[in-house]
């Protein structure tokens, strides 16, 4: 069947009245931007998005990402017509409540065909970035469109991930902007005054405008976008937010609440539709999406057969090649485990080719550089470094793209201190259970001369209360490889491990296995009981209470020292396990970490038997070692701690 604009226009026309529905029905959701989008998405759907609902793993398929993710009701209406997932019209009634797959924002894993989850503005841009540099890795010649609107231009982290995609020339990305020039408040315009079409252009964009309800300009728009082949594209498609209800359209009221039965009959009756029923749809309509279904399922069959060896499956690597290809260290060795980190990812990346990322313009210090790997630039994509440049936000939000595509492991790098520039986009990965990987080096107060604002305190006590994030602070060389292994190893969620600028000794007793289960026994001395002296610490502070116990072992006390790389994945084993550990006979406890003390209550049994080494302020700028003494992390200080008690 020959589509024509009025076939289009059936078709966005019942999308709105869907979305109305929806909304009405749920008493909860946003209705603006769905209805105002959906000539937009339509078009694309109908003739060019190449996504085969009998397929949708097919590794050739376009990337669709909508960053605004409060227009949920029009991907699920759009994917109720096109038989994505077998999304039902039971489920569209059932918008937004528990158990529902069309949940208040899109979520991947949750509804079939949604790519990322979206939701918080603008990172669904910086993803769909990430998608598309995935997609040249992969070999892959698809596009990735991505729709936004004016919240997603206003934040902060689309002027990052744009800057960054104009930079490298990243040709197959389109951005489509929805621009209807309303916000929550009342008119765009109270609060940006940018002119987006200059903006993009000074990023190196080619930019484009349409009328996104006039389906020929709409057409034009696309077509001109999909022959760009040497820089990233944006089309400026003002819209009517609200499009077709009565008195709402162009409104704020329209943007987050139900339009109302009055004013659903109201839209309903400008459109053609009978103003009494409810989630109707007409049967041609079903028609223009199962012969464009079919179009793209045969596309994605022989797509399959002439390119077998692309797979976009993420798996874990291969377990031995990694421990075989691990740099080995000699105990008494003193080393920095950011230069550790460093030469177990050069090691690694030689047998995970999937790996790839870089740093925000940190990899000399964070030692994040593969080297002969190659690097990422304007128009090649050959090379695996990524210099994501000062934009750690973006990073970890393309990471996440990169990493959603399949196929590839993406990683990014900063300073542990601006983990928190990264936490909206690392909470994201989690929601996903994205293998994405971050590197956080100058983990703590060691950082010294650069004082405060660049020492982490309470970073680490934030990563720890997200769920789905894993940590790793290792304490020595040999814990960092085996870090490595075990975050490449996990595919269920990102994974970070924090590194320090500073040398440690490499430690004797560091067990592989240990590290993989989160906490170990890593020395010990005497009859282990009720009068043991039991030490727990994480990184830098083992070694200083591994010296502690030895003083107090030298004074006949029983004494055990726990390192405790991953407090995640020990929380996570067996209550045997984790009670072999700890025992809760041993009462007598001295708990060390350079960061702050929340969190670590858990394992205090007794008060009167638990004393903290731990931060209760920030840091201060002076020699690291100075340092040390001032905020008592020193062996001398964690014996004293012990004695204390006893």
């Amino acid at each position: 069947m020959k589509l024509t604009n009025e076939n289009l226009k059936l078709a966005a026309d019942t999308i709105r009245c869907l979305v109305a529905d929806m909304i009405d029905r749920s008493k909860s959701g946003h209705p603006g931007a769905a209805m105002g989008m959906a000539d937009l998405a339509v078009t694309l759907w109908l003739r060019y998005l190449n996504v085969a609902p009998g397929d949708l793993k097919w590794p050739g398929r376009d990337r669709l990402v909508f960053s605004g993710g409060h227009a949920s009701a029009l991907v699920y209406a759009l994917f109720h017509l096109a038989g994505v997932g077998g999304l039902s019209m039971d489920e569209l009634k059932a918008f937004r409540q528990v158990g529902s797959r069309c949940a208040g924002h899109p979520e991947r894993g949750v509804t079939p065909g949604v790519e990322v989850t979206t939701g918080p503005l603008g990172q669904g841009v910086a993803m769909g970035v990430g998608l598309a540099l995935a997609a040249k890795k992969s070999g892959v010649a698809n596009k990735t469109w991505v729709f936004c609107g004016d919240g997603d231009m206003e934040e902060g982290i689309s002027h990052e991930a744009c800057s960054w995609a104009g930079t490298v020339k990243l040709s197959d990305l389109i951005l489509v902007y929805d621009s209807n020039n309303i916000t929550i408040e009342g008119k765009a315009e109270m609060s940006m005054a940018d002119d987006v079409k200059k903006r993009f252009e000074a990023y190196g964009w080619k930019v484009l405008a349409c009328d996104g309800h006039d389906y020929d300009a709409i057409v034009r728009a696309y077509r001109a976008a999909m022959k760009v082949a040497d820089r990233p594209v944006l089309i400026i498609a003002k819209t009517h937010i609200g499009q077709g209800a009565p008195t709402k359209h162009d409104s704020p009221g329209v943007h987050g609440a139900p339009l109302g039965a009055e004013e659903t009959a109201g839209l309903k009756k400008n459109l053609g539709f009978d103003p009494e029923k409810s989630f109707c749809v007409p049967e041609e309509v079903y028609r223009f999406f199962a012969d464009r279904a079919k179009t793209l399922n045969r596309q994605a069959r022989r797509w399959r057969r002439e390119h077998p060896q692309i797979t976009c499956e993420t798996t874990a690597p291969d377990y031995m090649k990694m421990v075989e290809a691990l740099p080995k260290y000699e105990v008494g060795a003193s080393l920095a485990t950011r230069n550790v980190s460093g030469e177990v990812l050069n090691a690694l990346a030689k047998v995970v080719p999937e790996l790839v990322g870089g740093s925000a313009d940190l990899a000399p210090s964070n030692k994040t550089y593969m080297k002969d790997m190659g690097d990422i630039g304007p128009g090649d994509f050959s090379g695996r470094n990524v210099h994501y440049g000062i934009r750690e936000l973006a990073m970890t939000a393309m990471v996440n793209g990169f990493t959603a595509f399949g196929g590839l492991r993406g990683f990014g790098a900063t300073f542990f201190v601006f983990s928190d520039y990264c936490r909206p986009a690392l909470r994201l990965a989690a929601l996903m259970r994205l293998p994405s990987v971050f590197v956080f080096s100058h983990d703590s107060f060691y950082v010294g001369e650069d004082g405060p604002t660049h020492e982490p305190v309470e970073q680490l006590a934030a990563l720890r209360a997200m769920p789905g994030v894993t940590t790793f602070r290792p304490a020595d060389a040999m814990e960092t490889a085996y870090a490595w292994v075990e975050m490449l190893l996990n595919t269920q969620g990102p994974s970070c491990i924090l590194t320090t600028r500073q040398n440690l000794p490499v430690l004797d007793g560091v067990r592989h296995e240990g590290v993989a289960r989160g906490a170990y026994v890593i020395y010990q001395s005497g009859p282990q009981g009720g009068d043991t002296m039991l030490f727990i610490a994480s990184g830098s502070e083992v070694w200083i209470s591994i010296e502690a116990a030895k003083r107090l072992e030298a004074e006949g006390r029983a004494v055990r020292v726990v390192s405790m790389p991953s407090m995640e994945l020990f929380l996570a084993q067996k209550r045997d396990y984790r009670d072999q550990i700890l025992p809760e006979i041993m009462k007598n406890r001295v708990i060390v970490e350079a960061g702050v003390r929340f969190g670590w209550d858990r394992f205090r049994l007794d008060f009167l038997k638990t004393r903290f080494v731990t931060m209760d302020g920030y840091g201060a700028s002076g020699p690291y070692k100075e340092l040390a003494v001032k905020f008592g992390f020193t062996a001398d200080n964690v014996y004293k701690a012990a004695k204390d008690i006893v």
